[in-house]
């Protein structure tokens, strides 16, 4: 127990030592609340209007627009800066959230209503897909990355659990308006904390103007099949999940005996288990391997729902449906994390927009095979299939899927650096990964010389973390962080170094050797006159 509490901490402490990590993570957090209060207030609102029917049809019409939409949502994150891409985003939320709050608190036709709440879903899909595209570029060391997964998957647990209360609350007291009132104010806020985020520009080629772009996302599924058995898995589990959200009823009602209210029990349930699977994907930070970790989740999840199938008391299936709650946690963290390491860094966006799409398109799916397997054999065939899904689909997959960590080193968070640095911006994402491979990672202690003026210069230096200072002559001439580098002057003109540069705390950098640096200049003439203007302006400072 004490082991689980100090790996609990430990990601925690890395993602907000991190101050860009950590208001991205405060933003996702208000983010995922309200996706799901308002969601839950919509199809309340609905349900009251005209029933079951009713409550069905507008969720279709909110989760349809939104698949359709994201892989073109996508691209933004692509062709501007992805930070930028998130606080609009955000703002765009707020706004639409706010737009159905007033119409429902005013009273005014539902088919308005029910038009605005559509246009704040679909501007939800733009919020994963850029997150995912930019949590990378703002982690320091791949350990921050996994960390950063970890808690954005703790973020959605605690979300599921607690937005429905909330969300419960608010619609007994005040109605479905003041729901969206309040998570329109709170997206808002997310849009607060995260535009002070700088982070990567857009990626070189995406400004080109190609109509292809938008198909690219589907290139790289077509020709990476480690990308696309995983997109496939982490889409699928949201068919189960929207199967779920219809099991609940059927096992409240039908088989528990617990009345309608206690649908909501049992999905709190799973919920908890989420966030009671924190003890679990906090083990995931630092691990090379993930694949491990993917498989246990998806054999606890079928013994979960093949246990229920026999459970006839309501302690054992909410018990069970925590342990399944847990399970889907850990494999989510981990698959998401694989999926990062695995797509090409110039699209990753793109990728995980099409993963977006699918999440919308699943969660509809999910919801019409439920009745029909209800049908056919009752809550029994209902769980089963809820049981099987995911576990069918990892065996298809094969040696596929047990080789996906050999196969995910993409250098996503070097990539994310690279692409920080004045120098490297330009350059096309080929050349970009390639260089991000010969990048060598070393820390530096406070006080310590990194380069001292005079000596022979062989590398170019890349700050990941820390504060250090540049000293010519005994003179400091200026203070450098993450973002910047150093030690291209003597590289450039076969020199010696013409500062020397330490650590003002304690800091960790990558290093490029000469030969890689200067192939890279010699091949992209924009990155040459990129480098060889930002050495004339430090030799003239």
């Amino acid at each position: 127990m004490k082991r689980h509490i100090r790996q609990i901490r430990n990601a925690v402490t890395v993602v907000f030592r991190n101050p860009e990590l950590r208001r991205q993570a405060i933003a996702l957090f208000f983010f995922n609340g309200a996706e799901w209060a308002v969601w839950i207030a919509m199809i309340v609102y609905a349900y009251d209007q005209g029933g079951a029917t009713m409550a069905g049809f507008v969720a279709l019409i909110q989760l349809l627009p939104a698949a359709l939409f994201a892989p073109f949502a996508s691209v933004l994150p692509d062709r501007y800066r992805p930070a930028l891409v998130l606080t609009l985003g955000y703002v765009a939320q707020g706004i639409a959230m706010g737009a159905t709050a007033t119409v429902l608190i005013l009273d005014g036709p539902p088919w308005l209503a029910y038009s605005a709440a559509a246009v704040a879903t679909t501007a939800i899909v733009v919020t994963r897909p850029t997150v995912a595209t930019l949590v990378p570029a703002l982690a320091r060391v791949p350990e921050e990355l996994t960390a950063a997964n970890v808690v954005s998957g703790w973020i959605e647990s605690i979300s599921v659990l607690i937005a429905p209360a909330v969300a419960g609350l608010l619609i007994a007291s005040w109605g479905p308006g003041w729901v969206f009132l309040l998570m329109g104010a709170l997206v808002l806020v997310s849009a607060i904390l995260v535009l002070p985020i700088r982070g990567p520009e857009a990626s070189p080629d995406a400004t080109t103007g190609r109509v292809g772009e938008l198909l690219e996302g589907f290139q790289v599924l077509r020709d990476e099949p480690q990308a696309r058995l995983l997109v496939g898995l982490l889409g699928s589990q949201w068919v189960a999940i929207g199967m779920l959200d219809v099991l609940y009823l059927v096992l409240a009602i039908g088989t528990l005996g617990m009345g309608q209210g206690g649908a909501g029990y049992l999905n709190a349930a799973f919920g908890a288990g989420g966030v009671l699977g924190i003890a679990f994907t906090a083990s995931l930070v630092g691990r090379a391997r993930l694949m491990p970790a993917v498989m246990v989740s998806l054999a606890v999840w079928a013994v979960a729902f093949a246990v229920m199938t026999v459970a006839s008391q309501t302690v054992g299936a909410l018990l069970l449906l925590a342990v399944a709650g847990a399970s889907r946690s850990l494999f989510d963290v981990a698959g998401r994390t694989l999926l990062q390491r695995t797509a090409p860094a110039h699209v990753l966006a793109r990728v995980f927009g099409i993963l977006e799409a699918l999440i919308m398109a699943g969660t509809a799916v999910g919801a019409l095979i439920a009745p029909v397997l209800v049908n056919l054999g009752g809550a029994t065939a209902a769980t089963i299939g809820v049981g099987i899904m995911l576990p069918l689909l990892a065996l298809l997959g094969g040696r596929r899927l047990l080789a996906l960590d050999a196969s995910a080193d993409v250098p996503v968070v070097e990539i994310g650096l690279l692409r920080s640095l004045r120098l490297f911006a330009a350059l096309p994402p080929p050349e970009l990964e390639g260089l991000a491979r010969s990048l060598e990672p070393l820390s530096a202690a406070v006080g310590e010389a990194v380069v001292i003026q005079g000596d022979d210069g062989d590398r170019y230096y890349a700050i990941a973390d820390g504060e250090f200072e540049v000293v010519v002559d005994g003179r400091r001439i200026s203070t450098l962080g993450r973002g910047d580098g150093f030690g291209e002057i003597a590289l450039l003109h076969d020199g010696v170094r013409t500062a020397t540069v330490s650590a003002l705390t304690k800091g960790r950098l990558y290093s490029l050797e000469k030969e890689p640096f200067l192939e890279v200049l010699t091949g992209h003439s924009v990155t040459h006159h990129k480098a060889t203007r930002i050495a004339a302006e430090s030799i003239a400072r």
